[in-house]
């Protein structure tokens, strides 16, 4: 088992560098919009992946909330095991927010998705539908 870590000084910083600058690009996300999502200027940001700046335990949180890892995975403790489920990190943040609020409003907004996901899968199809005339009509 991992050593356990009695202050943010134990962590190394060139592997934890390394580490969320992975976690980043594997989720296709900029340092403009993790930084953004943080509440954090980009070159504040831009330290941590040069492993020049250490961040605190309430940042070290944000972003592993924001890369959908434990702190044991974002600081090397334990490896990444898989793939965030919601890849977009706004996204994911707003299930996490909606996750709070009471039942009955908890229907609500899974009633408004479920009614923009049917529309834009109807969009789709009628596109598909008519791209489809198009281009028999074109032979």
């Amino acid at each position: 088992m991992t050593a356990p870590l009695r202050s943010l000084a134990d962590i190394d910083m060139q592997a934890f560098a390394e580490r969320i600058t992975a976690l980043r690009k594997q989720r296709g996300m900029t340092q403009a919009r993790i930084a953004e999502l943080l509440g954090m200027a980009t070159r504040s940001y831009n330290r941590w992946e040069r492993g020049g700046h250490s961040p605190s335990l309430e940042m070290l949180v944000k972003a592993a909330d924001i890369l959908q890892v434990s702190l044991d995975e974002l600081v090397g403790r334990k490896d990444t095991l898989s793939e965030p489920a919601i890849k977009n990190a706004e996204l994911h943040q707003l299930v996490q927010e909606i996750d709070q609020l009471p039942d009955r409003e908890q229907q609500a907004v899974i009633v408004m998705l479920d009614g923009l996901v049917r529309s834009a899968q109807v969009t789709r199809a009628v596109q598909r539908r008519s791209s489809g005339r198009a281009t028999r009509a074109a032979r």
